[in-house]
């Protein structure tokens, strides 16, 4: 609110849209998204620097706030980054019109030259996390070396099929995508890096990757499992504040014990709770 005020944006409330690792504010009368996280745990800088370059190619992506500068702001150990605030409309994108955004989100990102990480040193850092036992204490070692061996073998096989890579959105799931009166709008480009679209696909529901035209499936099942074993070693992060994050994370590990068909990962995250 100081932010948004120091900026001639007329602040009088806020409320929370989202509260995870990142919280978002919607701040009234002057309807903005401020994006919340705490100094030097973000990549805001790149965020807004693909978001304007694919503004620019007209990609079905949220909009930066137009009323004020597209930076990073910094205030008391947190950065700020503003944003236009959508109406949702009450119906559920349907799996096409999910596929065709996505697919025109992958054809603006294909123009956009942008330095961002390869999918592999994220799934690195997920490596990373999974090794360090003080970070992923409540973690059973057998859980440990099946999660350590998932990451392992699927990064290679993925990298040996020397897939076609680009730009891609990183977690294009449905809880970055807005249902909005100009059609679906994706959020949340933090997560960017390069990779297969592929990769992308292995976030979203099954019915919407059957839509999505020209997909490898081989490539695609090879990425559903990755995808699996990297958010079930995110949600085991000590610090992680997903909510019912270590709920999912027994769901993530439970689907990896089961073996193929590997399951798509809203199927997983939205599981109920065992009696």
């Amino acid at each position: 609110m100081e932010v948004a005020s120091g900026l001639g944006l007329a602040v009088a409330d806020a409320s929370v849209l989202h509260n995870s690792n990142k919280l978002a504010w919607r701040l009234l009368p002057c309807d903005v998204v401020a994006r919340v996280a705490f100094a030097g745990f973000e990549n805001f800088e790149a965020e807004l620097a693909i978001g304007q370059r694919l503004a620019e190619v007209e990609g079905p992506l949220a909009s930066l706030e137009r009323r004020v500068e597209p930076r990073v702001y910094e205030r008391h150990g947190f950065v700020v980054t503003l944003w236009t605030y959508y109406e949702q409309v009450g119906q559920e994108v349907s799996p096409a019109d999910y596929a065709k955004a996505l697919e025109r989100l992958h054809a603006g990102m294909a123009k956009v030259d942008a330095t961002v990480p390869h999918f592999s040193d994220r799934v690195a850092e997920a490596q990373q996390l999974v090794a360090i036992l003080d970070r992923t204490p409540a973690l059973e070692d057998s859980d440990r070396k099946l999660l350590s061996s998932t990451l392992r073998s699927q990064r290679r096989a993925i990298r040996a099929r020397s897939p076609a890579e680009q730009l891609v959105h990183g977690e294009p799931h449905a809880g970055n995508l807005l249902n909005t009166k100009s059609g679906p709008l994706f959020i949340d480009l933090e997560t960017c890096c390069r990779g297969p679209v592929e990769f992308d696909l292995a976030h979203v529901p099954e019915e919407v990757s059957e839509c999505y035209s020209g997909a490898d499936q081989e490539l695609l099942r090879a990425c559903r499992l990755l995808v699996l074993a990297m958010v079930a070693a995110w949600r085991w992060d000590l610090g992680d504040q997903l909510p019912n994050g270590k709920r999912a994370g027994q769901e993530l590990l439970g689907a990896l014990r089961a073996g193929p068909p590997w399951p798509a990962l809203d199927v997983v995250m939205h599981r109920p709770p065992v009696p």
